[in-house]
């Protein structure tokens, strides 16, 4: 009797999809994924949000860290299927936070250029989403704190005194004016 095994793509067609209803970056957007593709590689592959960086893999660099629902997490972790109905912030989106159009900037964004607190680059869009929904935490109230609450964000170039100040100047402003968004 013979055998005639599926090709991966006759299996991958024969599994089921999940039908995803997100708002990503202000847009309401409605995708079908199957059950194992990553947040991460929904952004990156599907929706081409390229910003959002892809490192370890692991969950160990923070890269990859987008908010959801306002709260960071690491994308490469997250099945995509956990956040139907979420609301979902990459590194596209932080200006829209603040009401900026066009060519604006979050301010966060405008410290990490202040503060030259980027060199690669690479390591940047997950230290400024991080940076926000540390924010969006709350209690911030000196260095330490930024230093603590952002060790999950690994920077290979060693820029993190200059990340720290970065942060230190929209944070620190944010808990001085009682924790509103700037």
């Amino acid at each position: 009797m013979a055998h005639h095994p599926f090709t991966p793509q006759e299996q991958a067609a024969a599994l089921p999809l999940h039908t995803l209803a997100l708002r990503i970056n202000g847009e309401q957007r409605t995708v079908e994924v199957q059950s194992w593709v990553t947040l991460l590689d929904l952004l990156r592959e599907r929706l081409r949000l390229t910003g959002t960086k892809k490192g370890c893999d692991h969950g160990q660099c923070g890269a990859c860290t987008v908010l959801v629902d306002g709260r960071r997490i690491n994308s490469c972790l997250a099945l995509a299927v956990m956040h139907d109905g979420a609301d979902i912030t990459t590194v596209e989106g932080l200006p829209a936070l603040t009401g900026a159009m066009g060519d604006g900037l979050h301010p966060l964004q405008q410290a990490f250029i202040d503060h030259d607190a980027f060199q690669c680059g690479y390591c940047t869009p997950g230290q400024l989403c991080s940076a926000v929904g540390l924010m969006n935490e709350g209690g911030v109230r000196h260095d330490g704190d930024i230093r603590e609450r952002m060790s999950g964000n690994l920077c290979r170039c060693g820029a993190y005194p200059q990340i720290v100040k970065a942060v230190a100047e929209v944070a620190l402003a944010d808990a001085a004016r009682g924790g509103e968004a700037p």
